[in-house]
């Protein structure tokens, strides 16, 4: 979950040229001559600058415009991109192999690490993990910015189950942010990678066969609830793979096999053993 070695060299190589070109521009760290200086810089100074430069993201256009480190176009697009970026908190919710997953309100973003993965700074165990970072797009990935703030807050199991519910959908609908590309953004859902299988046969020949099922009186009382409910979850079925995209059908066949089941949890609740 993290980019190449060679490409943590790279952003860095950038991001610093641009700090230290936000620095001589408004003059906060006035002991730092060049940008050998300014890469040696502690943490804490190097912050101070980036405050600056957030503030103003004219400071990003002008170090384009001016390249004072004289960087090829393919370097000087990477850095203006970055005017695209996205400050604030965020939940990590959880490490996949690619990347690690933020959530900022409904947007669910894979952000991948820099010279470490986020699961070689942060353990398993303290997830989910409120940050404070910024996230920028670099070569078609979403990272953040070599700076994150954590706040050790406890989170309830409502919170964490929320957390994980909108990684859910997100996932579930393919809009999961994997890059600030317009064309990439997971906006859409993905189309199969090759033909579904058609159940639709299948299911036919299982409806036919629970159409013969029945109860009576000299039956246990579950036994017909049991086959409405067989019948209820075949249907439903049958709807899902005929046409999935027709929520208001789906959730009215799937409100009957709520029913089939609830009338079968009130029999069995009535059983005196």
């Amino acid at each position: 979950m993290k980019i190449s070695e060679q490409d943590a060299k790279l952003f860095f190589d950038l991001m610093w040229a641009l700090q230290f070109f936000v620095n001589q521009k408004l003059k906060i760290l006035t002991n730092v001559k060049s940008l050998d200086d300014y890469a040696e810089c502690s943490a804490e100074e190097k912050f101070e600058v980036r405050k600056a430069l957030y503030g103003d993201t004219k400071l990003i256009a002008s170090f384009v415009q001016e390249n004072p480190e004289n960087f090829s176009e393919e370097k000087l697009s990477i850095v203006s991109d970055w005017k695209n970026f996205i400050e604030g908190g965020f939940h990590i919710e959880r490490f996949l192999k690619r990347y690690a997953v933020f959530i900022k309100d409904a947007d669910v973003y894979g952000v991948m690490g820099l010279y470490q993965g986020f699961d070689e700074l942060v353990d398993r165990s303290q997830l989910p993990l409120y940050v404070q970072t910024v996230l920028l797009p670099f070569k078609g990935k979403i990272v953040y910015d070599g700076f994150f703030q954590v706040y050790n807050v406890h989170f309830g199991g409502g919170i964490k189950r929320g957390l994980r519910e909108s990684y859910m959908t997100a996932k579930q609908n393919s809009r999961i942010i994997e890059s600030f590309e317009p064309t990439q953004k997971g906006t859409q859902k993905k189309k199969p990678s090759k033909p579904l299988i058609n159940w639709m046969p299948e299911l036919n020949e299982l409806a036919g066969k629970a159409k013969k099922l029945r109860g009576s009186s000299e039956h246990p009382a579950i036994y017909g609830l049991a086959f409405s409910l067989v019948k209820a979850s075949i249907e439903f079925a049958q709807i899902a793979v005929s046409d999935s995209d027709d929520l208001a059908h789906l959730c009215k066949s799937l409100r009957k096999v709520e029913r089939a089941l609830s009338k079968s949890n009130t029999v069995l609740n009535r059983e005196e053993y």
